[in-house]
């Protein structure tokens, strides 16, 4: 089949990369629609030693689901955790953390950015029929924002703030709104800026950001500075939750984080359903962060635009 193939940092377009070949319990998904994100072009620069397929965002068609016949010809998202089923993690509930788990497109499991994609049929979730291809993409990223709201309690007036006006910063920022807490927005791109203002939310530079003011900070940037903005931006005995994986280290001043008590929190992958319901309702809209489009054996430049500053969501259409 047609894919991109990412191994030892390098990516490369192949016409005859080998086909999924489902499991028992999984199905063969045509893919329709895939969305590159920061954590596509971190593997290429090394963030994880993956090979094989990349992209984990998409929306497809199933077209084998052998035992689970209902779900042939439904147009389907699909969460990214392959878990086991049986180790101590998952007995105890927490699947996206399994032991032997395998994760599309990043860990031993080929991606989205193919013609075809194998995942456990526990693992769809059917796409409401109002709801198009281009924002179906977004699912992945939109329950991983809502993850924040798994984890941490977000109550009206809390003062909130958002670190990075990048894709998922735009997601995190629009999640984020509609729980009612004081949100202020901080980025350095007037384009991207401008989007988050024109759907009715603050937005500030990083220069007027109060210090040490925030409840609750969600650092979306991916880097160091970023980090270290959030750190100086929340309360004593606030909380910072890290949002974005990156390629390299940070170096952190624990003594602050312990004389303030500062909660550090990691967040990762998120629910699905209601993600879904968010866009299907029409209560967040991602249309306007959809800046380019291109064929799969235009691969290769979907992922240098996509690397530009000031960019926002790359498709990819097989």
């Amino acid at each position: 089949m047609r894919a991109l193939w990412l191994e030892a940092e390098t990516l490369r377009f192949r016409a005859d990369a080998p086909e999924p070949e489902p499991l028992v319990g999984e199905a063969r998904i045509r893919v329709l629609c895939a969305g590159v994100c920061n954590t596509d072009l971190e593997l290429r620069r090394g963030y994880y030693p993956f090979a094989g397929v990349p992209g984990h965002e998409f929306v497809g068609v199933v077209e084998q689901a052998a035992g689970h016949e209902i779900w042939l010809g439904r147009r389907i998202v699909g969460e990214i955790n392959a878990s086991c089923g049986g180790c101590t993690a998952c007995r105890a509930g927490r699947l996206s953390h399994c032991e032997r788990r395998t994760v599309l497109g990043i860990r031993t499991r080929n991606g989205a950015f193919a013609e075809w994609l194998a995942l456990p049929v526990a693992n769809l979730h059917e796409v409401p029929a109002g709801v198009p291809d281009e924002a179906a993409v977004f699912i992945e990223p939109l329950a991983a924002a809502l993850e924040i709201q798994q984890q941490v309690a977000i109550e009206p007036g809390l003062q909130v703030v958002v670190i990075g006006d990048g894709k998922l910063g735009q997601l995190v920022a629009r999640s984020l709104a509609l729980t009612g807490a004081e949100l202020v927005v901080v980025g350095r791109h007037a384009t991207k800026l401008a989007l988050l203002e024109a759907a009715g939310l603050r937005t500030a530079a990083a220069a007027d950001l109060p210090r040490r003011g925030a409840d609750l900070v969600v650092e979306c940037t991916g880097n160091a500075e970023g980090l270290s903005l959030a750190l100086a931006s929340v309360r004593p005995r606030g909380t910072v939750v890290l949002k974005s994986t990156y390629r390299g280290a940070a170096t952190l001043n624990m003594s602050a984080l312990v004389v303030d008590e500062i909660t550090l929190v990691g967040s990762r992958c998120g629910p699905f359903a209601p993600a879904l319901e968010l866009l299907a309702s029409g209560r967040v809209d991602v249309r306007p962060l959809v800046h380019a489009r291109y064929g799969l054996d235009e691969g290769l430049a979907a992922f240098e635009h996509a690397a530009r500053p000031g960019v926002l969501k790359v498709l990819l259409r097989p």
